[in-house]
């Protein structure tokens, strides 16, 4: 059945704009996300005890380490961090475990990759900076703050898929979420034809957004929302790091946040449909002194906010620089 939905979605796509025409505009599409992490930066490698791991980076001043999303990859982290690389920081954005170019190693917990990061910043010669995780990233960005204190400046849970105490485990996904999941998100043609014939629904489930929010938004606003959903592309590129996430978000650790000395921001917005705002409160009530920044809209990717968002980090940051 989800292999006929599958193909039925594929086959929707060919039909809505013509076979000749869907199979141009599908190369088209996959041409331009890889020209967009080209652009994005140049993207190196570094061995760590976890294997190879990819990075880019930009900008100068105070380091910031920006550990991307599900989806995402070093294109993302840059472009989550745009702001703050012209606010005067230098930002190092890795593809995180099974994305991009970073291959799946054989432990690829939050622990890992937290040591895996700390041999990054060893190879770049950098003594400490501030981390910055959004989404699945905020797990492993406060394994990083719990494991490597001392090379730790500031810590930045951007709408945290972090543990929260007395939850409940998440409900079963929908039929729609549950495909993407198990068949749709390892296909770089269904992704496509998701995002031709579905935007609103891939909004709502992969962002976690009211898509009326992100229709009400500035021009420049929903460029970055649609930016950050097209990134998605090549998700062939992204299987293993996707399963990976989807895994420990949906059983997240139950760090010792009360040990966690990095000065601390938690960020989220209370229609966040993953209910990362729950995560951000308690890492705000749990580590020591930490700071809390509620928004009342804007979703999983704070959509009308991100000037603000960034401003309020990058105040954070110089603050404990």
């Amino acid at each position: 059945m989800r292999r006929r939905a599958m193909l039925g979605l594929g086959g929707a796509a060919l039909l809505a704009l013509g076979a000749g025409t869907a199979a141009i505009d599908y190369r088209h599409s996959l041409r331009a996300a890889r020209q967009a992490m080209r652009a994005a930066g140049t993207p190196r490698q570094v061995e760590t005890r976890h294997g190879p791991l990819e990075y880019a980076e930009a900008g100068q001043g105070p380091a910031v380490l920006m550990l991307h999303g599900t989806g995402g990859g070093y294109d993302q982290g840059l472009l989550f961090a745009r702001r703050l690389i012209a606010a005067g920081f230098r930002v190092i954005a890795p593809s995180r475990f099974g994305y991009l170019g970073t291959p799946f190693p054989a432990d690829p917990g939050p622990e890992a990759q937290a040591d895996a990061l700390a041999d990054l910043m060893q190879t770049l010669k950098l003594p400490r900076a501030a981390v910055i995780g959004g989404s699945a990233g905020a797990i492993p960005a406060l394994a990083f703050a719990l494991r490597h204190p001392g090379r730790t400046t500031a810590l930045v849970p951007v709408v945290p898929a972090s543990f929260v105490p007395g939850r409940p485990s998440p409900p079963p996904p929908n039929a729609f979420a549950t495909w993407m999941i198990d068949r749709g998100l390892r296909s770089d043609l269904l992704v496509w034809a998701g995002l031709r014939l579905a935007e609103d629904r891939m909004i709502a489930t992969l962002l976690a957004t009211d898509p009326a929010l992100v229709r009400a938004a500035s021009p420049e606003e929903q460029a970055r929302v649609r930016a950050i959903l097209n990134g998605i592309l090549p998700v062939s590129l992204k299987v293993q790091g996707l399963l990976n996430d989807a895994r420990w978000a949906a059983a997240p650790p139950d760090f010792p946040l009360a040990a966690i000395t990095a000065p601390t921001l938690a960020i989220s917005a209370r229609d966040d449909r993953f209910g990362t705002a729950a995560a951000a409160g308690h890492i705000a009530a749990t580590v020591p002194q930490a700071e809390l920044m509620m928004l009342e809209t804007g979703g999983h990717v704070w959509v009308g906010h991100d000037e603000q968002v960034m401003a309020r980090i990058a105040g954070f940051l110089r603050a404990q620089a």
